[in-house]
């Protein structure tokens, strides 16, 4: 979003803001909320996924309109394993199987489908039904032959019969620790995580998503950085950075202004094929939608 724009179109929100009323009635159906049905919808989540939780905030910005207690719903530590581009570049190289195997799909790739030479490497896999048990194999080497390629496992013998930890695990959390000017460490597979909030927008009079993230080292992630997690459809587009409405500090953001004409059609659906839900499951379905704006940040929303 452009830099001049958001912050003009901030400006007015925020003068806006200071003089509307705060919405009474329901607006669940059309795809909005009051504040009380906000509080509602958090409390189920809460009760539903514990790792979410109310919070209060700074006391400086505290919203009448909603209890001092419960000013805004937070989960911490969530885990981004992944950058988003990562998981769009293996999702285009899945492809239809034919044949026999029609109806199902491929496994992608880093970029997408099988890489020409391919068959060659297919050539040298022996045959399933050449393996023999007893070490033997179409043309293969006698038993004994075969006995001294076997490792014996006391050679790895683990004198203080601690687990092992697997070589390419080692090297993910080196290759972590690197790529952020920090200390290797050999038993952890660091990942990026999130604090991620959700608070009431008066002005949309829908849920806003707030990300603040921490690096493989739990350094504070710039909040340009969190563009990284946010899918490419909607890293230039809707998400801006934003001081939090609660805490002050500069966090990513997922605009709200589509949020209600989403919920809505969602809604929509919801209501043709199983009648009209209760308002208290609208965060479950708001944070399904947000689920594709960060696919790769694991936090949880299952009812």
């Amino acid at each position: 979003m452009d830099k001049l724009k958001h912050s003009i179109h901030t400006a007015f929100k925020t003068s806006v803001e200071a003089v509307m009323p705060v919405r009474r009635g329901p607006g669940f159906e059309s795809g909005v909320l009051s504040p009380d049905e906000f509080v509602l919808a958090g409390d189920k989540l809460v009760r539903v996924c514990p790792t979410w939780a109310w919070a209060s905030g700074d006391a400086t910005l505290a919203k009448a309109y909603l209890p001092r207690d419960k000013q805004y719903l937070v989960t911490k530590n969530v885990p981004c394993a992944r950058r988003a581009r990562d998981m769009e570049a293996y999702a285009g190289g899945e492809r239809a199987l034919e044949g026999e195997d029609e109806g199902w799909v491929a496994a992608g790739e880093a970029h997408g489908g099988r890489r020409a030479g391919d068959e060659a490497g297919d050539e040298a896999l022996p045959e399933i039904g050449a393996l023999r048990l007893d070490g033997h194999g179409d043309g293969g080497n006698d038993g004994d032959d075969a006995d001294d390629d076997i490792p014996d496992m006391e050679d790895y013998e683990d004198e203080d019969d601690d687990a092992v930890v697997l070589p390419a695990a080692i090297t993910i959390a080196k290759q972590a620790g690197a790529a952020n000017g920090g200390v290797d460490d050999d038993d952890i597979v660091k990942t990026r995580t999130y604090d991620v909030s959700i608070t009431y927008d008066k002005y949309y009079q829908t849920p806003r998503v707030w990300l603040n993230g921490y690096d493989e080292n739990r350094l504070v992630l710039k909040p340009q950085k969190a563009l990284e997690d946010v899918s490419a459809d909607h890293a230039q587009k809707t998400v801006t950075i934003d001081p939090h409405p609660h805490t002050g500090v500069p966090s990513a953001s997922i605009h709200p202004c589509k949020h209600g004409s989403v919920m809505k059609k969602l809604v929509v659906m919801m209501t043709e094929d199983k009648g009209v839900p209760n308002v208290d499951s609208y965060l479950f379905v708001f944070l399904k939608f947000i689920a594709s704006v960060v696919p790769t940040i694991e936090y949880d929303y299952t009812l």
